[in-house]
């Protein structure tokens, strides 16, 4: 069907995508220019897909089928491509149907919708990436339903219909199958596209970190330099595949490099067998060249070291930019640059790319880092504080951060058997919805800690592909909601990983204290209670106490259902046979601790804290011999053969919301940091039982006296009338705004305009008294300070008054055109709140809710969530506020209407949350009585809507 009409070269609709197979492709519109790469592709397509495609045998494109595969108007006819290594791998084309002559019922939203794939790339889930993105671009063309018609025998094309989670209608007639369905999301196609992501952004990740070969790209012939380093880690590390170094200025003929006895090479192509990873380690004007060698061979990832990128100015962003274009252009995915290395300790793998000197032992902790000093300090920290034994699984430090992040990292981490624990030191969130999504999975299987760095500079380092700056209140909103564990150092961050990974998770708030020294458990008992947990009277063993006396009342504390933690105070003991700390006691306290907890068999976590006892945290994260390493902790197994997958034997979890142990003891040498990493254990525990144990699943209320569609139209004439479709949007009316409002059963209690003392009069009649007259003026908002409202108004005669006072007496704050005063009628007495929802560029939207003045302007005592928000989250938004005892019956006060308080959190979410036009409300003051609250004031502002990313189809973000 020819169009009379074309729209300029979308080029928004390109994107990086993730295959099945962890490689990359770049999907495009096809253009007129095409032409050869149309044919190129055609010619290596196998003549069963091409029967397949047209239902005949088609040896080869016309110049008729080439003109119209190549030019499209964009609108009812577009085609898209995607393209590995300037080649094209697979095509789809969607051509509107034409309506003429068709029954006056047939839908003048439907298209057909055709695939054809390479057959070399057939299985790398290619089509359905491409579905995604016809159906996206569709979408936007306002096409409603695809259709399409397949042989019966293509069994694997309808496959990729069926699977993509739509509705479907599916008919057989002349001996075609023709499939009819709604492109609109659904829950399962978005369940189905999720899934998809993961497994496929794993398993790039696993690419990276379980090679089968290595090549370290600019090892020196001499023995100095990174690459050479990099290689000389990777030897000592015990890498299980073959290593190769290239250097442009190695001989001509192979050699061997020596004493690390690697081949040479000059470059990657003169390798003769494939290279799954390469370590790029040279100077930054050399690095294109590299990439571009490694694309050609069919090298699957890189670790670029080299720096002299983004982090050096606005000419290594260009050059980082096209790094990455590069890289992705041949199906690679890059670690940093700028990047300090991955490790990978499973046994079948023992990777060190890094400029690490070793590999640290087998562990359970999957570390991700920004920063290269600080993944050198964390694994120094573990492998000291845990002994070697609570160690990493897998370690990647990115560097700049330009393509693989910590979203990809959680992605491979949620499965990964491997990894119990996820600690992550963050600078930038380049997509912070999908971190949000991506951490709540992960949290629900394994714990995710996280220290965020630049959190007050304004920006994030300028290396990073994304310096969006998210406010730190929003960060914080997204990580309680996804149950991550947010800490404020890197010493709490071990603190925190080292208890995780050694320990079961408490099953409750109260806590045992045992130890020799009476001030310390008293230290020990405050700081519990600063953590908000429940301790126990502590328990002094006195100076003079004995190893066997600590074993004692270790056991009998894990036996004592009354506690749901132990934490163990030490100082070095006196009495007969010792000497002080040289003596051996470190070791000698160290067994008996370690025979209690293994006697017991107990679920009930156990932190030490002590002074002055050198050895002991080594002695307390030694393994028992024969112990094995610990199962995973959630998630499934990765499929047969990954290297990954190798590293331990499983154990089963040691009770509900309980992980499996391991056999070390952390220790601290403060009591406070021992008490404040089982907090954050326990507060964990807490969230994950809500989210993963049988109950009252959360939900997100409908509401039977909303009105979505009415809501809608009247958004549609308001933003029609102001002729808004983009910028900062449009502010309405009093009365529109309580109109919008009172759509999800939200009152706004009427406000009537007084501009004089008459129509005060008047208003206040038709209102009914007692009455309250405030200001509205801007300046004058929200500052009852300033003496701008006066409150229970109980007669005329008390209007006039008032009115007189705000407007005609000497001092008095201005005109009545000035301050243009409204009449309104009294709310019960209560709690004063504010709830407020806004668009945040990078996160969504976001809900907020504090007390009104001093609490939340000058305190900050605010609580946000990320929409929607369900039932269970806006109950504990309320009641998060340093202030909520004010609205439970602080000092015999009477407690307000929470309850209320939910719905209309709730009202406000399901508002916002359905009609993305609707960037911003607020409601000051909300007043909360003991039965039911009012909303005395209300703002709304509408804007075009933003484009929603997490419904979109899946792509990898633009650089």
């Amino acid at each position: 069907m020819e169009t009379p009409h074309a729209q300029v070269y979308p080029a928004h609709w390109e994107a990086d995508v993730v295959l099945r197979d962890g490689g990359t492709a770049h999907i495009r519109p096809i253009t007129e220019d095409d032409a050869r790469h149309l044919v190129d592709f055609y010619e290596r397509v196998s003549d069963e897909s091409k029967y397949y495609r047209f239902f005949a045998p088609y040896p080869r494109l016309s110049d008729r089928d080439v003109h119209r595969f190549t030019h499209h108007d964009y609108v009812d006819r577009v085609g898209l491509a995607a393209v590995v290594g300037g080649e094209f791998i697979a095509t789809v084309r969607y051509d509107r149907i034409d309506t003429t002559g068709r029954p006056a019922s047939a839908p003048a939203d439907e298209a057909e919708v055709a695939f054809l794939v390479r057959d070399d790339h057939q299985g790398r889930g290619v089509a359905s990436a491409l579905l995604e993105h016809i159906a996206a671009v569709a979408r936007e063309r306002g096409v409603r339903r695809f259709a399409a018609e397949v042989l019966p025998a293509n069994s694997k094309m309808i496959k990729v219909f069926t699977d993509a989670g739509y509705t479907q209608r599916r008919s057989f007639e002349d001996g075609v199958v023709r499939l009819e369905f709604s492109i609109e999301p659904t829950d399962r196609s978005l369940a189905v596209q999720r899934s998809r992501e993961q497994r496929a952004e794993a398993r790039s990740v696993r690419r990276l970190l379980a090679p089968g070969s290595v090549a370290v790209i600019g090892a020196g012939r001499g023995p100095g330099g990174i690459g050479r380093a990099v290689l000389r880690g990777l030897l000592h590390g015990g890498f299980a595949g073959r290593v190769h170094a290239v250097n442009h200025a190695f001989p001509a003929e192979q050699g061997t490099l020596e004493p690390e006895g690697v081949p040479t090479h000059r470059s990657v192509a003169e390798i003769g067998e494939p290279v799954d990873l390469a370590v790029v380690a040279v100077p930054a004007e050399a690095v294109p060249g590299v990439v571009a060698d490694c694309g050609t061979h069919g090298v699957q990832g890189l670790v670029v070291i080299s720096s002299g990128f983004g982090e050096s100015g606005p000419q290594g962003r260009l050059r980082q930019r096209d790094l990455v274009r590069l890289a992705r252009s041949h199906g690679m995915r890059i670690i940093g640059p700028n990047a300090f290395g991955v490790l990978n300790t499973a046994p079948g793998t023992r990777l060190n790319a890094s400029l690490s000197p070793q590999l640290p032992p087998p562990g359970r902790i999957g570390l991700f880092t920004q920063s290269g000093a600080i993944g050198i300090a964390l694994l120094a920290a573990l492998h000291r504080r845990g002994a070697g034994h609570i160690s990493a699984s897998t370690f990647v430090s990115a560097g700049n951060r330009a393509d693989v992040s910590g979203n990809d990292c959680l992605q491979y981490w949620y499965d990964d058997p491997a990894t119990d624990v996820v600690l992550m030191y963050l600078e930038s969130i380049g997509n912070p919805r999908k971190f949000g999504r991506l951490a709540r999975r992960t949290a629900a299987a394994k714990p995710v800690v996280v220290v965020k760095g630049a959190r007050h500079s304004g920006a994030a380092p300028t290396g990073h592909a994304v310096t969006t700056r998210i406010p730190d209140a929003t960060v914080s909103a997204i990580f309680r909601q996804a149950g991550v564990i947010r800490v404020d150092t890197v010493t709490e961050l071990v603190d925190t990983g080292l208890l995780l990974a050694g320990q079961p998770l408490p099953r409750g708030p109260r806590v045992a204290i045992l130890g020799n020294s009476e001030s310390l458990g008293l230290l020990a008992y405050d700081a519990c209670l600063t953590e908000r947990l429940h301790p126990l009277e502590p328990l002094d063993l006195t100076t003079h106490a004995t190893p066997g006396d600590f074993r004692e009342a270790l056991t009998e504390a894990l036996a004592d259902d009354a506690c749901d933690a132990v934490v163990v105070t030490a100082i070095p003991w006196v009495g007969s046979g010792t000497a002080g700390p040289g003596s051996g006691e470190a070791p000698q306290l160290a067994a008996a601790l370690r025979d209690a907890v293994a006697a017991g068999g107990s679920a009930k976590p156990v932190a030490v804290a002590h002074l002055e006892m050198d050895g002991l945290a080594a002695a307390l994260g030694a393994p028992e011999d024969g112990a094995g390493g610990r199962g995973g902790a959630g998630g499934a197994e990765p499929p047969a053969g990954d290297a990954a997958g190798t590293a331990a034997a499983t154990a089963p979890a040691t009770g509900p919301g309980a992980l499996p142990r391991g056999s070390g003891i952390p220790a601290y040498p403060a009591a406070e940091r021992a008490v404040r990493a089982l907090a954050e254990a326990a507060r964990y525990a807490e969230w994950r039982r809500a989210a993963t144990e049988p109950g009252p699943t959360p939900a997100f209320p409908e509401f039977e006296d909303a009105d979505p569609a009415g809501a809608s139209a009247e958004i549609e004439a308001l933003l029609a009338a102001a002729g808004e479709r983009g910028g900062r949007g449009v502010r309405l009316s009093a009365p529109d705004t309580a109109s919008l409002l009172a759509r999800y059963g939200i009152t706004v209690r009427p406000a009537l305009p007084a501009p004089d003392p008459d129509a005060a009069a008047a208003a206040a009649a038709t209102l009914g008294y007692p009455v309250a007259l405030k200001t509205t003026a801007p300046h004058l908002r929200h500052r009852p300070d300033l003496g701008g409202v006066r409150l229970d108004l109980a007669d005329e005669k008390d209007l006039r008054r008032a009115y007189r006072e705000l407007t005609d007496l000497p001092g008095s704050l201005g005109s009545a055109a000035e301050l243009r005063p409204v009449v309104q009628s009294m709310a019960p007495r209560g709690v004063d709140t504010v709830v407020r929802a806004a668009i945040d560029p990078a996160a969504g939207a976001v809900l907020s809710f504090g007390l009104t003045g001093a609490p939340s302007e000058l305190l900050g005592d605010v609580a946000h969530r990320l929409l929607p928000v369900t039932d269970r989250e806006a109950a504990e938004q309320i009641r998060s506020i340093r202030a909520a005892p004010l609205l439970f019956g602080w000092r015999g006060s009477d407690p307000v209407d929470t309850a209320a308080l939910e719905d209309l959190l709730l009202r406000v979410s399901r508002l916002v949350d359905d009609h993305p036009e609707v960037v911003a409300v607020e409601l000051e003051p909300v007043v909360v009585a003991a039965r039911g609250l009012g909303v005395l004031d209300a703002s709304v502002r509408l804007a075009a809507p933003p484009a929603d990313s997490e419904l979109g189809p899946r792509r990898l973000p633009a650089y």
